[in-house]
């Protein structure tokens, strides 16, 4: 019997937009030019410090390897994440595009009567922020919206992807994951998710062992096809 999709599970950063490049990376430069710190980090370098968790952490890293103190350290990462993230919010994120076809699947998505629901590294306040100005139709559809307070996501164990699962009361053979990461795509596949990965230029040429589906964006598939692929019906 073939089963039925119920829910879609997305990724934010990266996923549903270029926020790192567009969004969290010059709201990262402004915040500590605001602070008074000689440090400014350009994509490339921006990227490679994706490993840790968060921007703060990538702050912290970075003055650490200058030899600052840790006392002092502590100082201007606390300072840092509430300025970086009101930067983010209000001045940047307006400004930042949908990947192409991510509308276009929400719609077709609730059309069908499939869930939505958001799983991210990001913190909530910014995934709100996102769906509130990029998606606003759609905005009230996505439950639950997970972050970084609700828990790690790109663990060993996917506990926040199962976290969702439950609050859906949903199993993982009835969703689709859709990420841009192999962090994130490891992450859901430890929950049991079936997983596709539409990578972008950050994330390109990455293994991604274990997807479902490996593909450059979404423009190309709707959501019989993306289904199809899955092994999945629709409602409708």
């Amino acid at each position: 019997m073939t089963p039925q999709l119920r829910a879609l599970i997305f990724d934010i950063d990266g996923t549903v937009a270029d926020t790192e490049r567009h969004g969290h990376l010059p709201a990262c430069n402004e915040a500590m030019r605001e602070l008074g710190l000689d440090l400014q980090w350009e994509f490339e370098e921006f990227i490679a410090l994706s490993h840790l968790p968060g921007t703060a952490f990538r702050l912290a890293y970075s003055l650490e390897q200058r030899g600052m103190p840790s006392e002092e350290i502590r100082q201007y990462v606390e300072a840092f994440r509430p300025l970086k993230q009101r930067l983010y919010i209000e001045k940047y994120l307006p400004r930042i595009s949908l990947r192409p076809g991510v509308q276009q699947l929400i719609k077709e998505a609730l059309e069908n009567d499939i869930r939505l629901a958001v799983v991210s590294t990001s913190y909530e306040a910014q995934i709100h922020a996102l769906l509130r100005n990029q998606l606003s139709e759609y905005y009230p559809y996505f439950a639950p919206i997970l972050g970084k307070e609700s828990g790690q996501k790109t663990d060993n164990n996917g506990l926040l992807h199962k976290k969702c699962l439950e609050m859906m009361q949903l199993s993982p053979t009835e969703v689709i994951m859709i990420e841009d990461s192999e962090e994130g795509l490891e992450a859901a596949r430890a929950a049991g998710i079936p997983t596709a990965v539409f990578y972008n230029d950050n994330t390109f040429g990455t293994p991604f062992r274990e997807a479902r589906l490996v593909a450059p964006g979404l423009e190309h598939f709707n959501l019989e096809k993306l289904a199809a692929v899955f092994g999945f019906k629709l409602s409708n």
